[in-house]
């Protein structure tokens, strides 16, 4: 299993959105800056806000891009082309309804599952099933129909309070991920729930 090169945050960007929870691969991105004291920053060829840090002595590439989340793509295909980057040394982290939120899982390949960023990525990388995903739970309204007013609505205190600690989680578990020891990093955060 290749190593992990670069970890790419999905949101809208925006005051509007940056705490809806839409915005939770982003908000993964942004703890692993603050951690390693880098500064997220705009950079325009990968339509972004893009910072190289060093986390747990490796260097890994953080992008949150700035087009909407349906559009993600374009920025994840200019930093792997730049970069050199294989979909497999790529992890992406974004928002899972089907997960309650308190909980993170790691994920390699698979479909979009409805997500529209994912579904953009996927699409950019030609389809490519290999890269990695960090899946941040966040709840589900319950009905279909009230998904996009959910996940583009802010989460109450207790719920933000129980995304954060899984952030927090997946930021343990992340030096064995990036270090390629995949078994090790799911068997730790997949037992981890928020109190």
């Amino acid at each position: 299993m290749s190593q992990v090169k670069a970890i790419i945050g999905l949101g809208n960007p925006g005051a509007d959105y940056e705490a809806t929870r839409h915005n939770a691969g982003a908000w993964l991105v942004e703890a692993v800056a603050r951690r390693t004291g880098g500064e997220l920053r705009p950079d325009r060829k990968f339509l972004g806000l893009y910072a190289r840090v060093q986390f747990e002595g490796q260097a890994i590439h953080l992008l949150n891009p700035t087009t909407f989340m349906n559009r993600s793509g374009g920025a994840v295909s200019a930093l792997c082309q730049f970069y050199k980057i294989a979909p497999d040394e790529l992890m992406v982290a974004h928002d899972e309804l089907d997960l309650a939120p308190g909980t993170a899982r790691f994920k390699t390949g698979g479909g979009h599952g409805g997500h529209n960023g994912l579904r953009d990525i996927i699409s950019a990388l030609g389809n490519e099933p290999g890269y990695h995903r960090l899946r941040i739970g966040i709840g589900h309204p319950g009905d279909a129909k009230q998904v996009t007013h959910y996940v583009l609505g802010r989460p109450g205190k207790t719920e933000h309070a129980a995304i954060e600690d899984a952030i927090d989680e997946c930021l343990a578990t992340l030096p064995l991920a990036l270090c390629g020891d995949w078994a090790k990093a799911m068997n730790r955060l997949h037992s981890f729930k928020s109190a």
